[in-house]
């Protein structure tokens, strides 16, 4: 059988910790290019796991004819122009999340999915995460009645990523929390849900406390090698905000950092039978009424991996010449619709009518 012959583009951490990985356990694929603007990156890669060829520019092999399909890793400045030159060029695209910075760079990749007819998968992950499909399975079964409103908690005491650098910098990233983690928890929530139309918006987002960044005090910092206190912060390290949907009610309050040393990840889903709270990357528990009795039931499971998850799926539909599944652009653009309404929100001090979404 013909392997399929992809290209990883951006060779940074999500690239070597999910996407390389899991593209190497399926028999079905040959990795045949590694790009990366920074030339080391790239060369490390093909002699990490011995193969594929190191590349610079992705418009070196935009038209190779045996190319079949492209995993974009980059920053989110470059998630729309590269997903859109793939796929005009005949192929298949799994972009990193978030689909794109702004809306209107998300809305044009969906536009060009359609008109190519190629896939365009964005990688919200936990759409193929084990816990997250269990809870999907028992909310569509009913067991937890009516879903009138799921809070998220994404808040963690001073954790901003990479001060100063392309994560701080609205013109590459297009936010900060929000955009950074908000989009898992705000697109999980949309996936367990069924995907209702998002209807109204009002939000805050606040950029507080590191905006000294030569005075912001921390214990860690991820991807700190990107770290440039003379460089840029202008976007949001906590936000809060509430949505009308035409299912249930979603509240959300976020931060990278706050002044509350207490990180606190996760989910609560609240029925008129029952309610879950679900643990960020973790298990659940469910909370409800039997025989008179207020019950608590701890639900652990043997979990595969959801990136390998997400691969596979990609792969397959690849292999079939085209498809969609839970992670096609038209459900992830949903989810840039509510950001985005969060951030003009917030920007007007008023509430974003978005009219279903749709």
């Amino acid at each position: 059988m013909k392997k399929v012959k992809v290209a990883v583009i951006g060779c940074g951490t999500i690239a070597n910790s999910a996407h390389i990985p899991a593209y190497l356990k399926n028999e079905n694929v040959e990795i045949k290019y590694f790009c990366d603007l920074i030339p080391e990156k790239a060369r490390m890669c093909v002699e990490k796991y011995g193969c594929g060829e190191a590349v610079t520019d992705y418009h070196d092999f935009l038209n190779d004819p045996e190319l079949d399909a492209v995993s974009v890793c980059t920053h989110n400045d470059f998630h729309s122009v590269i997903s859109i030159d793939f796929m005009k060029a005949g192929k298949h695209v799994l972009c990193e999340k978030p689909a794109a910075r702004i809306l209107s760079e998300a809305l044009e990749m969906q536009r060009v999915s359609h008109e190519t007819g190629k896939i365009l998968n964005i990688g919200v992950c936990n759409r193929f995460n084990t816990y997250v499909n269990k809870i999907k399975d028992i909310i569509d079964a009913g067991e937890l009645g009516e879903v009138y409103h799921v809070y998220a908690s994404f808040r963690a005491h001073r954790s901003i990523p990479g001060l100063g650098g392309d994560f701080t910098t609205k013109a590459c990233s297009g936010g900060g929390t929000l955009i950074d983690w908000g989009v898992h928890y705000l697109d999980l929530i949309m996936y367990c849900c069924g995907d209702p139309d998002p209807l109204t918006v009002s939000g805050e987002a606040f950029s507080k406390l590191g905006v000294d960044m030569k005075n912001y005090v921390y214990t860690g910092m991820w991807a700190e090698e990107t770290k440039n206190l003379d460089g840029t912060y202008d976007v949001d390290d906590s936000v809060t905000g509430i949505v009308r949907t035409s299912g249930p009610v979603i509240s959300f309050n976020g931060a990278w950092a706050q002044n509350i040393g207490v990180s606190e990840t996760f989910i609560d889903f609240m029925g008129t039978k029952a309610g879950i709270r679900l643990k960020y990357c973790g298990d659940f528990t469910i909370y409800g009424v039997k025989d008179g009795m207020l019950t608590e039931e701890k639900v652990k499971c043997r979990e595969t991996n959801m990136y390998e998850n997400e691969i596979n799926d990609f792969i397959n539909l690849v292999m079939q010449g085209g498809g969609k599944n839970s992670q096609y652009i038209d459900r992830a653009v949903l989810t840039s619709m509510i950001m985005q309404a969060v951030y003009d929100s917030s920007e007007k001090h008023t509430e974003i009518k978005l009219n279903g979404g749709r």
